[in-house]
């Protein structure tokens, strides 16, 4: 059970709604019943089915591609190839460098081919196997350093981006010298739903998708390029999000959808397997990590120089903002006087990489955790004292030149886990076996297990960052006794749509708030990403929620002599200072309706300039974890027995919600730190599935103790709430990989963490 060190949180009576108390989710029942209609649940009448042929290989050159045996199969309604594709042939959030279908080259395993669309769903998949393409199978890049030396991959070349900071005096040195060679793998963000999603075409000549999109109106414009459409004629309907921790739906499965529906003239729906859905969304980058720390004789560190080569596959997607955040968050949460820090993104025929929860800051985290580790082995001095003398704080200075206005409270958080008492040791019994790492029956010798305790700080950025322009709108609508909120903002599992209700309960008095379904047809709401929709979006709608306020209190404050400002609303009741006036909101509206439209867009940021510098970060939020696990140095088993959790969250707006985010989030850090990885041999997925892929389960989730949620508000956000989900992803996997060193004495210097790796040294 989660342990709140923190006012008004859990623990308390929740009150009946508003910020602050633990409104539950909308959809929850509807989910946990199984009666929520998903994307794959879509129907339509005369429905067609979709499906993609893929390529087996991860870099061949198209030699031709015949679709006539396909074609000629009964049942069959359409083939698409890139010599179909009406407008734009590639497409990109950030770089439109990918093609909806390989013409000339084929760029990584899964890369899309053709898509097919027939009257049953096995028609489709036979169809699609049936096109037969001749391929000349080319020799893959899948080593990023020997991407910048490689034949061009791409017209745009192999090198996505290079940022190379500087910051400080190049020559400053210390007294404690120690280096680190880090690798990070390809972590799948793994949804609970394969991709799906439905396109019906229009009498304009238009089409509507229905998919579960994390960013609809990027996604709408990014389709109707491809279709060759103005983007009022292609309408993106948001349906079925069953939850996502990146982008949840990839255009590459939307787009080919839209294209059979406008060829045929039907309703097409795709469900994806999940061997496709491995192959065709983005995953985290593949990181290697080279680091030297210089730290004085008492462990302050002087300066630290690193060099960070991001593994973007086979196309750009969001590996420059990926970059940026590793190599403005390279030094961690820790004061460091002079840093300088080369990275590169770079292509390769490896499977793409993207926006998953933490991008960049999680993959920095892990190395420069290990290199405060062995600053502390080297100088004998406790690993979080050692921390503790080099946190940050409001007002200092990041590397990239930008001072940290927000609150940061480092030291308070890592006081926090570190002061929180330790877990007992397990029974030497055989009733306790089964809390001994592999399972019942899967340990060693109980005498082979050995018990370390680890730690970390991350830090992550809110908002996109160096110079997007953040904006989202809200329109909250009233009549009789009922509150609509429209936004376009995508709620993936950060629980928004609960939040913009207790915005408007709060603000209004109005105890039944409904969130509209999302739409194109909706002014925009940006992507749901960095926790930005609880800002931006919550935001939009608080403003609205107020104008409306305004325009129900002027009435009243204009016949009683008095300013809105001294009315005020609670539990639907309007009282005013003196308690001369009183009556309910109901009676107030008299059957009106109210309704206002209100705009979000927090202060701009700047890019990095060449070097490196430049207020390219909103804000940021960080987080302190103490992993305890238990690690057979016999077997290299390791079993994380807790994580505890101190986060910086500003303020909490819904305490249920927001302890099973940040749940959500270590274990999905563990996961990266023991289990998660993508393999690939030359380029190919091996099996993509979850037989092969391993998620951890909810018998590998380790008790998590949520120990203190710092509630020091940021001035500059809605509600002084900060971003919640990614930053124990951040943090989590570095602080298992420290309690694994400080179990068996290696080095661990790559994650997720190898069996090997994990079997201590001779006398260790």
């Amino acid at each position: 059970m989660p342990v709140l060190d923190t006012p008004g949180t859990l623990g308390q009576e929740p009150a009946a709604h508003g910020l602050g108390t633990s409104l539950p989710q909308a959809e929850a029942r509807a989910k946990t019943e199984g009666t929520f209609p998903y994307a794959s649940d879509l129907w339509a009448e005369g429905l067609l089915w979709a499906a993609i042929l893929r390529s087996p290989h991860p870099h061949a050159r198209i030699v031709s591609v015949d679709t006539s045996a396909a074609t000629a199969m009964a049942g069959v309604r359409a083939v698409v190839t890139a010599a179909d594709v009406p407008g734009a042939a590639t497409y990109g959030r950030q770089v439109a460098d990918r093609p909806v279908f390989a013409s000339d080259l084929v760029r990584h395993h899964g890369e899309a081919i053709a898509a097919v669309a027939a009257d049953h769903p096995d028609t489709a998949r036979l169809a699609a196997a049936a096109i037969a393409v001749e391929y000349e199978v080319l020799e893959p890049v899948t080593d990023p350093e020997k991407a910048f030396a490689a034949e061009a991959l791409h017209p745009d070349g192999n090198l996505i981006r290079h940022i190379p900071l500087r910051f400080g005096d190049p020559d400053a040195t210390g007294e404690i010298v120690v280096e680190g060679l880090y690798r990070i793998g390809r972590q799948d963000p793994a949804p609970i739903g394969a991709e799906a999603g439905l396109a019906v075409p229009r009498p304009d000549g238009g089409v509507e998708l229905y998919t579960a999109s994390t960013d609809p109106h990027t996604d709408r414009d990014l389709a109707a390029a491809c279709f060759g459409l103005p983007p009022e004629q292609v309408k993106l309907v948001v349906t079925g999000v069953p939850g996502a921790t990146g982008d949840r739906e990839d255009p590459g499965f939307q787009i080919p959808l839209g294209l059979l529906a406008l060829r045929t003239g039907c309703p097409v729906k795709l469900t994806a397997t999940r061997e496709e859905s491995f192959l065709g969304h983005a995953h985290r980058h593949p990181t290697l990590l080279r680091y030297r720390h210089h730290a004085d004789a008492e462990g302050r560190l002087v300066k630290v120089e690193a060099q960070i080569l991001l593994d973007a596959g086979a196309y750009a997607d969001s590996s420059s903002e990926s970059l940026a955040a590793a190599v403005a968050f390279a030094c961690g949460p820790y004061v460091v006087p002079h840093a300088f820090v080369e990275g590169w993104a770079v292509r390769t025929n490896n499977p793409p990489s993207g926006h998953v929860r933490g991008e960049g800051a999680m993959q920095v985290c892990a190395a420069y955790e290990a290199q405060m580790d062995k600053i502390a082995a080297k100088l004998g001095v406790d690993p979080a004292e050692l921390r503790m003398r080099n946190v940050m704080s409001t007002g200092d200075i990041l590397p990239t030149g930008q001072t940290v206005t927000c609150p940061a409270p480092v030291a308070e958080l890592l006081a926090a886990v570190r002061d929180f008492p330790l877990p007992q040791l397990p029974k030497d019994t055989p009733e306790g076996e089964w809390l001994l790492p592999g399972g019942p029956e899967g340990a060693g010798e109980p005498g082979a297990v050995r018990r370390g305790v680890g730690y970390a700080l991350g830090m992550v950025h809110m908002l996109g960052a160096e110079g997007t322009d953040e904006v989202s709108t809200a329109t909250v609508r009233v009549q009789d006794g009922v509150a609509t909120v429209i936004c376009a903002a995508v709620d993936t599992g950060s629980g928004f749509s609960t939040l913009a209700r207790q915005i408007v309960q709060d603000t209004l008095g109005i105890d039944e708030v409904h969130v509209a379904p999302v739409d194109t047809d909706q002014p925009p709401a940006g992507p749901a990403a960095h926790g930005r929709h609880t800002w931006v979006s919550g935001g939009a709608v608080e403003r609205a929620a107020k104008m409306v306020r305004t325009q129900l209190l002027q009435p009243l404050a204009h016949q009683f002599g008095m300013s809105t400002e001294l009315l005020q609303i609670t539990d639907g009741k309007i009282t005013s200072y003196d308690g001369v006036l009183s009556t309910t909101v109901t009676e107030a509206m008299d059957g009106k309706e109210l309704w206002a439209t209100a705009q979000c867009r927090p202060h701009p940021t700047e890019p990095l300039d060449e070097a490196g510098q430049g207020d390219a970060f909103v804000g940021l939020a960080f987080c302190a974890i103490r992993a305890v696990v238990d690690v057979d140095i016999e077997l290299g088993a390791v079993r994380v027995v807790e994580m505890a959790v101190a986060q910086d969250v500003g303020r909490v707006l819904n305490p249920a919600q927001l302890a099973t985010r940040i749940e959500a989030g270590v274990t999905q850090g563990v996961g990266a730190a023991l289990t998660e990885n993508l393999r690939t041999a030359r380029g190919l997925v091996r099996h993509p599935d979850f037989t092969g892929y391993a998620l951890p389960t909810s018998l590998d989730a380790p008790d998590i103790r949520i120990v203190k949620l710092v509630e020091e508000r940021d001035v500059v956000a809605p509600f002084g709430a900060k971003a919640a989900s990614a930053i124990p992803v951040v943090t989590s996997p570095a602080a298992v990989a420290s309690a694994v060193r400080a179990a068996t004495g290696r080095p661990v210097n790559r994650l997720p963490i190898r069996p090997q790796a994990a079997v201590a040294v001779p006398n260790s």
